[in-house]
């Protein structure tokens, strides 16, 4: 692995100075950003995938959706459809992404939207009939043309973005100073009982600026997995089953299982992964000795008309301690702003 970050570092290098130029442009003007009227919160990281930006926009739907009315725009990875769409009834998700398909399927009062080009999708939601009071943007961290009114930056317990490389050595998207963009920085996926004394080694270890404010989260695992039916984790201990995931960092699911005392069996796929006809076969045939197939949410709702006796274990963002202080923090942003507009 040593080695062969000295072969990529000439191109990790190429690849700051282009990343880094391009956002010297934006923070001096030179290339134009836009603002909106409506109040928007860009929830990004500056990683590739695996911190957790899903359990995050769901914790900030749920904070907001009883007061305002919220859309989320999300670029819709790899989905096989272009342009600006506006989720309804007839979308899937091959045609806006899987995780934009979850929040749609989820949350049914809330306005989902996918489009690469987040002006013009934000220019679309602000001409509807009923345009939206809120709007999160889900992984927009690295989209620049538009000018974010509260920047939401997520980094791995296990991988925080000052301990990390640029690509193609490391996993960074753009350099270690872009965190100084974001109001809000989140420590995601700790140990639940992350003591105070680490939180604030790390804190001192991430340099924050006097206007930014850090915050330490961890994974909350549903102990019920829900299907055709809804069934208790504790009722399989004595079961086999087959795992698959196609998610960034299935790590944490497989230690959790694994705490839980689970028999499975673990069929890892890259992150938003589109199943072929024949892997689908291949995992309905391993029917025939496990009991049942377990899977993420975000990947349940790419393969649950393809799959029998298919379940997923859905999680939560918990924060470890000063919750309040972050949902003062969104309110009073989101309040002030609506007033403004």
């Amino acid at each position: 692995m040593k080695l062969l970050r000295q072969i990529l570092y000439p191109f990790s290098l190429l690849y700051y100075l282009i990343t880094s130029v391009r956002n010297i442009l934006y923070n001096n003007k030179v290339l134009r950003s836009t603002k909106f009227k409506t109040p928007t919160i860009v929830v990004g990281n500056l990683s590739v995938g695996g911190t957790g930006k899903t359990p995050q926009i769901e914790y900030l739907i749920r904070l907001l959706q009883s007061k305002y009315r919220i859309a989320v725009l999300s670029r819709g990875y790899k989905r096989k459809s272009k342009g600006f769409i506006l989720a309804d009834s007839n979308v899937t998700a091959e045609t806006i992404g899987d995780e934009p398909y979850q929040y749609y399927r989820k949350f049914s009062n809330i306005i989902v939207s996918v489009d690469a080009d987040r002006t013009n999708g934000i220019h679309q939601l602000e001409a509807l009939d009923n345009p939206p009071e809120i709007i999160l943007l889900d992984d927009a961290y690295q989209h620049r043309k538009v000018q974010g009114g509260f920047n939401i930056l997520l980094t791995s317990y296990q991988n925080l973005y000052v301990d990390d490389f640029m690509l193609p050595t490391g996993t960074l998207r753009e350099a270690k100073f872009g965190a100084k963009r974001a109001q809000i920085i989140i420590v995601t996926k700790c140990p639940n009982d992350l003591a105070e004394e680490e939180q604030t080694k790390i804190s001192k270890k991430l340099n924050l600026s006097k206007n930014q404010n850090v915050f330490f989260t961890t994974i909350e695992y549903d102990n019920e997995l829900k299907g055709q039916e809804s069934i208790s984790l504790s009722e399989l201990k004595n079961d086999k089953i087959v795992l698959v995931t196609g998610i960034a960092n299935p790590k944490p699911l497989t230690e959790y299982l694994m705490g839980n005392k689970l028999n499975f069996n673990h069929l890892k796929f890259s992150d938003h992964h589109h199943f072929s006809d024949n892997e689908i076969n291949e995992i309905n045939l391993l029917l025939t000795t496990y009991k049942m197939v377990l899977t993420t949410e975000k990947d349940y709702v790419r393969i649950f008309d393809r799959i029998k006796k298919l379940y997923f274990i859905s999680i939560k963002t918990k924060f470890i301690n000063h919750k309040k202080d972050f949902d003062n923090l969104i309110n009073n942003y989101v309040g002030e702003s609506s007033r403004h507009s």
